[in-house]
């Protein structure tokens, strides 16, 4: 899984809430790429979702673009207090698309739902621009931690769903996907039911 977005919207931080639940309020700007990891467990079946966390910055575009290929799943951030990464979405949604599989489960998450006084963006410009584009939409607080582990478990949902319907295939790496152990039936999961979901990108 991957995150994707403009510098300073909160990505490293809900990375952080979601792997280690604390927040961190002063967080250098990520340079190039950081990686978090955390086992999940989706419909009785344990997931390790492996997360890429990605600089936003337009000097490291060309080196997080690499992180696309091979990601089950993105999640593009912007943050709700400055209009400005709203209104770069639609170039990072375009990179996304243009680099990684053309089944790639994106989540938009708008971050610093805690800051509400301060919105510069709407809840419905962003479920807008989720519905016009295909993608999950959550409204998220790596502060107060809401809807932290509600993006990143949806968004395991929706993949692991994928593989179910066969959307994806289990046996080509290049859609994210690493199994510990096929199953006899060919049954997505491992002799646990393990199924791996990442090697992917977060913004």
């Amino acid at each position: 899984m991957s995150s994707r977005a403009f510098p300073g919207v909160g990505k490293s931080c809900l990375l952080l809430q979601f792997t280690d639940k604390r927040f961190q309020p002063v967080h250098d700007l990520t340079i190039g790429v950081e990686f978090g990891a955390r086992m999940v467990t989706i419909d009785s079946r344990p997931i390790k979702l492996q997360i890429w966390d990605t600089a936003g910055q337009e000097s490291f575009r060309s080196i997080t673009r690499s992180y696309y290929r091979g990601a089950a799943g993105a999640l593009l951030v912007y943050d709700i207090t400055r209009r400005e990464t709203f209104n770069h979405l639609a170039s990072w949604l375009e990179d996304a698309r243009q680099h990684a599989n053309p089944n790639m489960t994106i989540m938009l998450i708008g971050n610093k739902c805690d800051l509400s006084h301060r919105r510069a963006v709407s809840k419905e410009e962003g479920e807008q621009f989720a519905k016009e584009n295909g993608l999950l939409f959550l409204e998220a607080s790596a502060r107060t931690a809401q809807n932290v582990e509600e993006a990143f478990i949806k968004t395991a949902t929706k993949i692991l769903q994928n593989i179910q319907e066969g959307v994806v295939d289990v046996s080509n790496e290049s859609f994210g996907i690493k199994q510990a152990n096929v199953r006899p039936q060919g049954q997505p999961g491992g002799r646990d039911g393990s199924v791996s979901t990442g090697g992917g990108c977060c913004s």
